[in-house]
């Protein structure tokens, strides 16, 4: 099973930006679809955005605009840049990797997540 290792989450301001980090154990990019999800208190676990091993990219309405994801492969890192966050951003983001990014199998892993707390 892949190890995937979120990292680069933290307290921000209203209208400020982050950029989330994470690290697979080994290269993956070329064989699974990865994904960036979030989890509020209370709320379902959401993807916030998706890359598939084609290049194309996905992004929730709810953050269309000010969010990019992007791969680093040189580090190895799945990235994932949030810029002018607001309050309703806050959550556990998670980084997950599937053989496809719409249809969950029993190769799917999940990170731990980290922290993002958007707040004056």
């Amino acid at each position: 099973q892949v190890q995937l290792v979120e990292s680069g989450g933290g307290l921000v301001q209203p209208g400020g930006s982050l950029t989330l980090f994470c690290a697979p154990s080994e290269n993956i990019f070329s064989r699974y679809d990865m994904g960036w999800y979030r989890q509020a208190p209370g709320k379902q676990r959401e993807l916030v955005a998706g890359i598939t091993t084609s290049g194309s990219t996905y992004y929730g309405e709810s953050v269309k605009g000010r969010v990019a994801i992007y791969r680093d492969n040189a580090k190895n890192t799945l990235n994932l840049r949030l810029n002018n966050l607001n309050p309703e951003d806050t959550a556990v983001y998670y980084c997950h990797s599937d053989y496809s990014l719409w249809t969950p199998s029993q190769y799917g892993s999940w990170g731990r997540g980290t922290q993002v707390t958007v707040s004056s």
